[in-house]
C-alpha cells in the first residue's frame, strides 16, 4: 500500500449560488484526508491532542483545480506522505471522481507540542515513523 483513501459524498452546502463546489472546501477536505491518515495509521488526531498535546499545524497548502465536483458527487482522496523530515512532513492528495482526477493538492505540516502558550516543533517520533514505513506509505522517489 503506498496511499490511504478517504471517501466523502459533497453536500448541498459544499456548493456555491452555480452549484459548484466553492473551492475553500478542497482545503476542508485535504485536512480531513489528513486527520483520516493518521488515523488509520493509529494516531487519531483527538488522541494526539487529548493525550499527547501534539498538533499537527498546516505550514503550507496548495491545491490545483482541474474539474468541477456538484452536489452529491462522491469523491475519494489518495492522499500519499511524499516526505518525512525531523519536524516536518508532506502529504499529496489526488482527488478522484468516477476515477478521473479532479484536483491534487499537498500540505506541509509540522509535528508540533501544543501543551504551552505556543505550538513548538518537535522531532516526529519514531513510532509515527515506523508505521508509515510499515505500511510503505512514503512514495518512491
Amino acid at each position: 500500500m503506498n496511499k490511504i483513501d478517504y471517501q466523502f459524498k459533497v453536500n448541498f452546502g459544499d456548493t456555491d449560488a452555480a452549484g459548484i463546489v466553492f473551492y475553500p472546501n478542497y482545503y476542508r477536505w485535504m485536512d480531513q484526508a489528513t486527520h483520516h491518515f493518521f488515523t488509520t495509521l493509529g494516531f487519531p488526531t483527538s488522541t494526539l491532542i487529548r493525550d499527547e498535546k501534539v498538533g499537527t499545524p498546516i505550514i503550507e497548502s496548495k491545491c490545483n483545480f482541474k474539474f468541477p465536483l456538484f452536489f452529491d458527487d462522491e469523491v475519494t482522496i489518495e492522499s500519499t506522505m511524499t516526505e518525512m523530515k525531523e519536524k516536518v512532513f508532506t502529504i499529496e492528495h489526488v482527488f478522484l471522481k468516477d476515477g478521473n482526477k479532479i484536483a491534487g493538492g499537498y500540505e506541509v505540516r509540522a509535528w508540533c507540542d501544543i501543551s504551552g502558550e505556543r505550538p513548538k516543533a518537535i522531532a516526529i517520533p519514531n513510532e509515527v515513523r515506523d508505521a508509515v514505513e510499515k505500511m510503505k506509505l512514503i512514495a518512491q522517489s
